[in-house]
């Protein structure tokens, strides 16, 4: 083309080629690459020559050459598009080839495969699809059914076959569905099945069916969906479920949550998930919450993923589907017996018994309420907070109950356990508690300058004289050591009520008054009949009351600072228990002294009386009686001994051998004739009585410091001077027993009357002249 364009224009013939050192149509002479940007230089043709133009036609050439080289500038970047266009379209031809190899490689191989799967999967789909259609027709002709049934014309014999026929092929169905069911879900126990054993836990398995078999000689197994929602449309589902939740929780979550050394271990085999049991030593007696919350949940989990995660569609054919989730029915029917089973075997004992354990606790709120958080993902809950999140949040409540219950029971045991284990208690005995909580100090040096410049210019009122400071002490004496325990007990449970919340410290402060109360109704009755056959214990007993009610007199005082703002009626005493402590350990030791007393009498009643004391079977009566009341006496100074209060033991002795004494005094006064033989053996009884009744009065255990409470008898025993006295008369002569009358002044006047006196002379003297001077001085 170019070519002849030359020719046209007079260029020379084959100017046209392309040749070395020659440009784009043929044109000759120095020049630049076009590439290079570079413009062109031509020299002109010699006129004539050949391929030369004539000046006429020379702007022509000018303009065609300006043309010429425009389209070459543009062609160029062109040509270098259309070749890296080639070199992508090989490129991409390179891939293709590459992946068509890949797909006859790969792809193809296991296309025979898939296409036998599919074909599998849509021969079951097809099954299924029948057997749901068939199901969806036996409910509408059980609706239809019970539309007759309600227009009473069920009386027809044909719509009883019918109804007997879809009853029959209902029954049938089930049966069907119930063992496909258990091919499903497969349970596996040992021959007991008794969960609370450990090695019935680890040999009970779950076994869950997840995909068809493959196996040739069996046939195929429907899908679970397909299984529940056929259950679905024969109204048998929500059944199936609460039979699988209630084997699930007795067989695997109540164990989990009750053993602590009892874990899940999930195995995956072909076509079947295993849920069984291991077990791990473990030093804890309770699971902690964290750890039964995360075995619970792998559980659940593997349920979730292999079994709930189905949701079905009970009303395919219509635009609008009901839809079951199977996750929240099977938690609707598990989840209040399950939370129950994890508050009474897990939560109640990790609630802390000391409050400064309470912030920790914050922990297991956080894991519950994180586990009630994925139990919602999993669509096992639905709502808002549930029981178990709320008793986990209501600690403050919980470790108050818990709290004064221990308490309670911690005392109760307390008082039921031996009162004879006793510890000496002094005057400088003291609670071991920790420090009793004090005002602040600011306020104690606040106080002190206000007394001082309120009063330092006042006179001292301060007595000459101040008291011991064991004034106002419990005397020495031995209480019950669980009676010790037991102030400990009250004590410890107030200070801890310092350090408590409001609604904590109230309850507890409450709590130790109910220990008090339980007291006072317990142990007169659980210990009764050895309070009153031992004379010991009752000894014991009065002191434990005199010891408790000593300590409440200043126990409430010594915690008002704290607990008086929190109480209804600012009151934090306990004095007003007092009394009835003091009349319990009274009454308990007074009817122990009344036992005594009937026994002492009834030994000297054996005396006959102190009659005829010549017969030596009457003397050796009486003499015998009189041994064995010194003998009982001497037995309670030595259980007595070292455990009653000094003031106490010499009062009891002192009553006992006084009633001894009043009853011989009486005997004797009472006998109307005394011979000398009689009034001489009287005498050798009652000297016996003087000489060993002293010896009672040993209320120590040193021998050495009991000499001066011996000599202390007549302060004790008010019949002891009259003893003294009877015991003269029956040796004294008329003389001497007026002598010691006295004319009324005398030292026996002040033991006896008149009237005793003349009975008593009487009785020894026979009557005379001198006898009856004698009795006209008794006046």
């Amino acid at each position: 083309m170019l070519g002849n364009v030359g020719e046209e224009l007079g260029w020379g013939a084959g100017e046209g080629r392309r040749r070395p050192g020659v440009g784009v149509g043929g044109l000759r002479g120095p020049r630049r690459s076009v590439w290079e940007g570079e413009t062109r230089v031509r020299t002109p043709l010699r006129p004539g020559a050949p391929g030369s133009c004539t000046p006429s036609s020379y702007g022509l050439w000018g303009e065609v050459c300006s043309m010429i080289s425009k389209k070459y500038s543009e062609f160029l970047p062109s040509m270098q598009s259309a070749q890296d266009l080639i070199t992508q379209v090989d490129k991409l031809s390179d891939d293709i080839d590459l992946l068509k190899s890949r797909i006859e490689s790969e792809v193809r191989r296991d296309l025979h495969v898939s296409t036998a799967e599919f074909t599998d999967l849509k021969q079951q789909l097809e099954k299924d699809s029948v057997v749901l259609s068939l199901l969806k027709q036996l409910q509408e002709a059980q609706k239809c059914l019970k539309l007759l049934k309600s227009r009473k014309c069920f009386d027809l014999k044909m719509l009883k076959s019918l109804s007997m026929e879809l009853t029959i092929q209902k029954q049938n169905i089930l049966y069907h569905l119930g063992e496909e069911w258990q091919k499903l879900i497969v349970w596996k126990f040992p021959p007991s099945k008794d969960t609370s054993n450990l090695e019935s836990c680890l040999q009970t398995q779950l076994h869950l069916c997840t995909e068809q078999s493959q196996n040739e000689e069996k046939p195929p197994m429907p899908p679970t969906s397909s299984v529940l929602l056929a259950f679905s449309i024969l109204g048998e589902l929500h059944t199936k479920l609460k039979s699988f939740g209630q084997m699930l929780l007795k067989y695997i979550l109540r164990p989990l949550a009750s053993c602590p050394s009892l874990f899940a271990v999930v195995e995956s085999q072909p076509n079947i998930i295993i849920i069984r049991f291991q077990s791990v030593m473990t030093d804890f007696e309770h699971p902690s919450p964290s750890e039964v919350f995360a075995k619970i949940r792998l559980v659940l989990e593997v349920l979730q993923k292999h079994l709930l995660d189905l949701p079905l569609d009970t009303d395919q054919e219509n635009e609008k589907t009901s839809t079951i989730i199977l996750a929240e029915m099977l938690g609707d029917m598990i989840w209040e017996d399950l939370s129950e089973c994890l508050i009474k075997n897990c939560l109640v004992y990790s609630i802390p018994t000391n409050s400064s354990k309470l912030q920790q606790y914050e922990e297991i709120i956080q894991s519950t309420e994180e586990f009630e958080n994925a139990l919602k993902e999993m669509r096992f809950l639905k709502g808002d907070t549930t029981d178990l999140l709320k008793y986990a949040r209501n600690i403050n409540s919980h470790f108050a109950n818990k709290k004064c219950q221990d308490v309670i029971v911690a005392a109760r045991n307390l008082m039921t356990s031996e009162i004879h284990n006793t510890v000496k208690i002094i005057p400088d005995s003291k609670i071991s508690v920790p420090d009793l909580p004090t005002s602040d100090e600011d306020d104690k040096l606040q106080i002190q300058k206000m007394s001082t410049t309120q009063y330092n210019e006042m006179v001292n009122l301060q007595p000459e004289n101040t008291l011991d400071q064991h004034s106002f002490s419990l005397p020495t004496c031995r209480v019950s050591e669980s009676v010790k325990k037991l102030m400990e007990l009250a004590y410890q449970t107030l200070l801890e009520a310092t350090t408590s919340s409001d609604q904590c410290a109230v309850q507890l402060f409450y709590s130790v008054r109910n220990i008090f109360h339980l007291f006072h109704d317990v142990v007169p009755t659980y210990h009764k009949e050895n309070l009153q056959k031992l004379p010991q214990l009752a000894a014991i007993h009065h002191n434990n009351c005199m010891y408790i009610a000593h300590h409440l007199l200043t126990l409430g005082h010594q915690f008002r600072l704290r607990l008086a703002p929190i109480l209804c009626d600012g009151t934090t005493t306990f004095v007003d228990l007092v009394p009835g402590f003091r009349r319990l350990g009274t009454e308990c030791f007074l009817a122990q002294m009344r036992a005594q007393k009937g026994e002492l009498l009834e030994r000297l009643s054996s005396a006959r009386n102190f009659s005829s004391m010549d017969d030596e079977e009457n003397y050796f009566a009486a003499s015998k009686a009189i041994r064995q009341v010194l003998h009982q006496l001497k037995r309670l100074g030595i259980v007595w001994q070292d455990v009653l209060p000094v003031n106490i033991y010499c009062k009891a002795m002192g009553t006992l051998l006084n009633t001894a004494i009043s009853e011989i005094i009486g005997r004797i006064t009472a006998l109307e004739d005394i011979s000398t033989e009689d009034g001489d053996r009287l005498y050798s009884l009652c000297k016996t009585v003087m000489d060993e009744g002293p010896q009672v009065f040993a209320p120590l255990s040193e021998e050495s410091k009991n000499k001066k409470y011996q000599e202390e008898v007549p302060v004790y025993v008010p019949k002891w001077m009259p003893f003294k006295e009877l015991m003269m008369m029956l040796q004294a002569s008329l003389q001497e027993i007026g002598d010691r009358w006295a004319d009324g002044k005398g030292p026996l006047a002040a033991a006896f009357s008149s009237s005793e006196v003349k009975a008593l002379i009487r009785a020894l003297f026979q009557n005379t002249e001198r006898r009856a001077a004698a009795l006209a001085k008794i006046k």
